[in-house]
């Protein structure tokens, strides 16, 4: 039987603030799994041409897979009770773009 998941590994550090002062924070590293291609999401919304800016769409498509599948994997949690069905919505028009 095949992996139900992707496995990825994110690390994202802070190269420069709006507060010269403010000090650098350490890097993060994060893994996790998605059950979608996120590289493929990505792709796929840069061809969209949705955005301008192509790091904006690896920025959108990046934060959306990351919220989409905590928020999936806890659905039934009350933060999310009001959203899910916007979001549902949002998604259905995202994917007809």
């Amino acid at each position: 039987m095949g992996k139900k998941s992707n496995h990825y590994k994110l690390t994202i550090e802070e190269v420069a603030l709006k507060d010269p002062n403010e000090p650098l924070k350490d890097g993060i590293t994060l893994e996790f799994d998605n059950h979608d291609d996120i590289f493929k999401i990505i792709d796929v919304i840069k061809d969209k041409e949705l955005f301008e800016d192509k790091n904006q769409a690896t920025e959108f498509g990046l934060g959306l897979k990351l919220f989409s599948e905590v928020m999936l994997k806890n659905r039934n949690h009350p933060i999310f009770e009001s959203f899910y069905p916007s979001f549902s919505a949002f998604m259905k028009t995202l994917k007809s773009q």
